[in-house]
């Protein structure tokens, strides 16, 4: 059976054309807000997050106008492509218009489908905070995968109640059932639902030594053993 799919999301940032297409088509660009390290090259986007490493053909290239790219079709089906959309303003600043779309094959599809639109949202609006508080800078990506979480609202209280002291004065920029995004002066902290049960953490550090290895020290004292 499966599920085609298409959703657009539109904005307008505080940031030039110049430094939206920095942002959409670049491989540190796409490391300050997607996931994991990216890179483009040779006509192909290519990630890399944790044992995740997929690749997608550019199917449209003009700078600083319109960028696309897509998975390619697999034999049962399945792709994902995305459409970036370009639009200078007479004022300074540019409006960006996201079209993703794609294709879930098999009539279990709709558990993917949720936490992809879930993790889409929370993806879509840690670009548009970065254009908004970051244009023109680059950060280093922070990819951590958490323990095992059996219970979700447990896990979430926990992570609401060390949060403040961990990131003092933080602002949440966005909020669903499956992820949580918060913004400092020095990078974005994301924390999301993993699709097969960890708690993952994938952050953007625009200034400081943070580590990895610290936020999976934090992630297991935080959330420790559940029952």
């Amino acid at each position: 059976m499966g599920h085609a799919f298409e959703a657009t999301d539109s904005a307008e940032v505080p940031a030039s054309v110049d430094e939206v297409w920095e942002a959409i088509a670049t491989g540190p660009g796409i490391d300050s807000w997607y996931m994991g390290r990216n890179e483009v090259r040779n006509g192909q986007v290519t990630m890399a997050f944790g044992a995740y490493r997929p690749t997608s053909e550019v199917t449209a290239w003009d700078p600083p106008k319109h960028f696309a790219h897509d998975s390619g079709k697999a034999g049962d089906g399945r792709f994902i492509a995305y459409e970036f959309l370009v639009e200078g303003r007479d004022h300074g600043s540019t409006v960006l218009r996201m079209v993703t779309s794609g294709f879930l094959p098999g009539d279990d599809w709709a558990d993917e489908f949720e936490a992809m639109q879930l993790g889409g949202a929370l993806f879509w609006r840690t670009l548009v905070e970065d254009l908004g508080h970051f244009a023109g800078r680059t950060a280093q990506p922070l990819t951590v995968f958490g323990p095992e979480v059996t219970d979700w609202d447990e896990a979430w209280r926990r992570l609401d109640d060390a949060i403040e002291a961990k990131l003092p004065g933080a602002v949440e920029y966005h909020r669903n059932s499956h992820t949580l995004g918060l913004r400092t002066e020095n990078g974005m902290y994301r924390f999301l639902r993993g699709f097969h049960g960890p708690m993952i953490a994938a952050h953007h550090v625009f200034a400081g030594d943070e580590s990895e290895q610290d936020w999976q020290l934090w992630l297991e004292n935080t959330l420790g053993e559940q029952k």
